[in-house]
């Protein structure tokens, strides 16, 4: 396994109910990240479609199902140019929408995250919260866990992905004004509770009256801050991750006098009370 594999975040302006026009600069954008070795490269949160439609019935001619007709353009480009993408976009289930991303690599689609947690806000008004869970699928050396968005807020989603072995947390997002402090504080916190790379990724540009915040961020298993995007306009970045790092869950700062281990020192006979309603 290698020591270290580059992961690349865009921070991009999304057309509102433009699908072709979107995914054709996604896959622009995937060109520009595979020449820089990009292992995989994310999008934010309904990149494909845009997200603050007002009502169902605007939203569903722009949702498809999975796979589809992108999924399969974009595993296309993933062929191409030897890469994998995370895409956001709204799925078509029969009569349900979800709000979902999608891992794609050269073989077509490796899995599919239905978020959760639905905020009263944009789309998520309207479609139908995940049914799957919080699963962690391959991705070259790496496991690759995916939220989205409102998802952070939740501190049990990341704790599920990172028992189950996730390396890299992932969170396309749509972070609009009010969004801040999860910008600044929660990306963080998920990073070094859990002992994991996380990798939010919001998007730029102003829709139906949201000016969304920018300031993508990927933090190390430390919580340090790696990367942190401009608050306006597009941007590209990368960042090179160290799996072997996250697998170690024992911090040693001074031996045998201060040792941490978060997954270790669980204690969760403790925490039945999450789970009351």
């Amino acid at each position: 396994m290698p020591e270290t594999v580059r992961i690349a975040g865009v921070q991009m302006d999304v057309q509102i109910g433009q699908r072709e026009k979107n995914l054709a600069r996604m896959i622009e954008f995937l060109s520009q990240t595979a020449r820089q070795q990009a292992l995989v490269t994310v999008f934010p949160e309904c990149a494909l479609c845009g997200y603050c439609f007002d009502s169902l019935e605007e939203a569903r001619p722009h949702a498809e199902p999975v796979p589809g007709p992108s999924t399969q353009r974009l595993a296309e480009a993933c062929r191409e140019f030897n890469t994998q993408a995370v895409i956001g976009m709204l799925e078509a289930d029969g009569p349900r929408l979800f709000n979902s991303s999608v891992l794609v690599n050269p073989l077509g689609i490796v899995g599919t995250y239905r978020k959760v947690h639905l905020p009263y806000l944009g789309v998520d008004r309207f479609t139908t919260p995940g049914d799957r869970g919080f699963p962690v699928w391959p991705c070259g050396p790496i496991r690759l866990g995916m939220g989205i968005c409102y998802d952070a807020a939740f501190p049990e989603a990341s704790r599920v992905m990172a028992l189950d072995g996730a390396d890299l947390i992932v969170l396309p997002t749509n972070w609009p004004p009010g969004a801040e402090c999860t910008c600044e504080v929660v990306i963080n916190a998920r990073a070094l509770e859990n002992h994991v790379y996380f990798l939010a990724v919001n998007r730029a540009g102003e829709e139906r009256g949201f000016q969304f915040i920018g300031r993508s961020k990927a933090c190390e298993p430390s919580g340090q801050t790696m990367h942190q995007a401009r608050p306006d306009g597009e941007e590209v970045f990368y960042v090179d991750i160290d799996p072997a790092l996250a697998r170690r869950k024992r911090v040693i700062r001074v031996p045998k006098l201060h040792e941490i281990d978060r997954f270790a020192d669980r204690r969760p006979e403790w925490y039945g009370r999450i789970m009351e309603k």
